[in-house]
């Protein structure tokens, strides 16, 4: 009897262990599925300033990133593009849209009838931009209004107040792309669907923030730029790495890996904005 107990035990414990194998194999599948399998990954960028956090889905952060980097291009304090991006925030979302109340479009939901340009110019973010900084600079003491009035004198809007809701995030996104909050810009990524093109870096690169000395190579584009502008510079890259299929940058000592989603400390050289690019071995499929 003590014999046939002992053995009924023994089955069972044999059973149990081959239960909790097939369960950690399915685990360690699991995992390595969730790694593997890049839809899962949900795509976003954030900035980190204070205590607070904000997000934007890749397209929306690289639209704030060239509406900030044309404030930085025009030596426009980092006020100006907290407004610029609290309205388009408001008026499109940060997407070039090619509708809206009325005849509105674009960025900033500018009107044709209103003598802000043509439709084809509005649609272009960096003349929508520039256009919008136009009339900001001319707004006598505009750094020192709320945003909301500030971006209401220049839109001219139906919904003066609604700017307001925006504007912790946009003073957010300001800070950490103008350069002033270092290493609080970060994207969350799936693997690039192409090889970078250098090329293409350095004419994003120059439109957003005009001439910089830059290197290239096959599979980098090296910036000489230092202080809050080497900042702005290597958080633009960050904001458009989907867009340019860029997979790490680095600067003052601090490095930010598309692979790791985040930063972390680097030997660095001193002065330069290191943004490496995706190879033929970085390109990933959704599997």
């Amino acid at each position: 009897m003590v014999n046939r107990k002992l053995k009924r035990r023994l089955r069972h414990s044999v059973v149990l262990v081959a239960l909790l194998a097939l369960v950690a194999t399915g685990v360690l599948i699991a995992v390595g599925y969730l790694q593997e399998n890049q839809t899962l990954v949900r795509e976003r960028c954030t900035a980190v300033v204070g205590p607070d956090s904000y997000e934007l889905d890749p397209d929306q952060a690289a639209n704030a990133a060239l509406i900030t980097g044309l404030s930085v291009q025009r030596g426009l304090p980092p006020r100006a593009a907290s407004i610029a991006l609290a309205t388009a925030i408001q008026e499109s979302k940060l997407r070039n849209i090619d509708y809206g109340d009325k005849d509105s479009v674009g960025l900033f939901q500018q009107r044709p009838s209103q003598d802000w340009g043509t439709p084809e110019q509005l649609l272009n973010p960096v003349y929508a931009t520039n256009a919008f900084y136009d009339v900001l600079v001319q707004i006598e003491g505009y750094e020192d209004l709320a945003v909301t009035d500030a971006a209401q004198r220049v839109q001219r809007s139906a919904f003066p107040d609604a700017y307001a809701d925006h504007e912790d995030e946009a003073r957010a996104f300001a800070s950490a792309l103008t350069g002033h909050s270092p290493g609080s810009f970060n994207c969350t990524l799936r693997r690039p669907e192409a090889p970078g093109d250098p090329q293409a870096v350095i004419s994003g690169l120059t439109t957003a923030f005009g001439d910089y000395p830059t290197t290239a190579g096959d599979r980098a584009v090296v910036v000489e730029a230092s202080g809050t502008k080497g900042w702005a510079i290597a958080h633009w890259a960050v904001a458009s790495a989907k867009e340019l299929n860029i997979t790490g940058v680095s600067f003052a000592g601090l490095q930010w890996s598309r692979a790791e989603a985040e930063w972390s400390v680097a030997e660095t050289e001193t002065g330069q904005v290191r943004i490496t690019l995706a190879g033929p071995d970085d390109v990933g499929g959704d599997s």
